[in-house]
């Protein structure tokens, strides 16, 4: 473990009482202020895969049975809604955070109908996690990104137990940030299971 790493992991151990708070965190400002003067970086909305599918290639075949719009498209990719770097050793992960409704207590079950978190599915399919693995520096089998839910989402039942379906075997990368008023439980899970992929 790099010196760094440690560095991190001491600001994160004194990070829980002096952050203990009843306001609601905002997961921007928690990881902006754990970061600082450390060899971490948080970026929002980098937009530096928002051109991802535009020049993929088709054959000739299937190219000329889709239209083609008069103006070229020039943005067509993704855009996680931040980055996690290691500037020391260039390793990324991609972040995802999704506020969903859901079904709890006072609430019909179709208040958890979103599809939020069916969305973020597309992390896992084959061109995109190739992709990713190359551009994070993160190897497989780990996973380039971190899913962080919030809202009502994190206590339906059923949304829950899909999603701990999905990640079988990778229980690591997705985390309910339940009591956002707890920053510690967030800065605890990343730094127990994201950051030593970053190192």
């Amino acid at each position: 473990m790099g010196s760094e790493a440690n560095r991190l992991r001491k600001k994160w151990q004194d990070y829980g009482g002096l952050k203990a708070t009843k306001a609601e965190h905002d997961f921007y400002s928690v990881f902006v202020d754990l970061f600082k003067d450390t060899e971490y970086e948080l970026i929002k909305q980098p937009n530096k895969f928002e051109d991802l599918y535009v020049n993929v290639k088709l054959s000739e075949t299937e190219n000329k049975e889709i239209y083609h719009p008069e103006s070229p498209i020039s943005k067509h990719g993704i855009k996680p809604d931040c980055l996690i770097r290691n500037k020391v050793s260039g390793k990324e992960i991609y972040v995802e955070l999704k506020r969903q409704d859901g079904w709890v207590e006072g609430k019909l079950r179709k208040a958890g109908r979103g599809n939020a978190h069916e969305r973020l599915c597309k992390y896992f399919t084959p061109g995109l996690l190739k992709f990713l693995r190359e551009k994070s520096g993160i190897i497989s089998p780990n996973l380039p990104f971190w899913i962080v839910f919030q809202g009502d989402i994190t206590r339906d039942p059923c949304r829950v137990r899909e999603i701990r379906f999905w990640f079988d075997g990778n229980e690591t990368n997705v985390f309910f940030w339940r009591n956002t008023k707890d920053s510690k439980a967030l800065t605890t899970h990343f730094v127990n299971n994201i950051l030593p992929l970053l190192e």
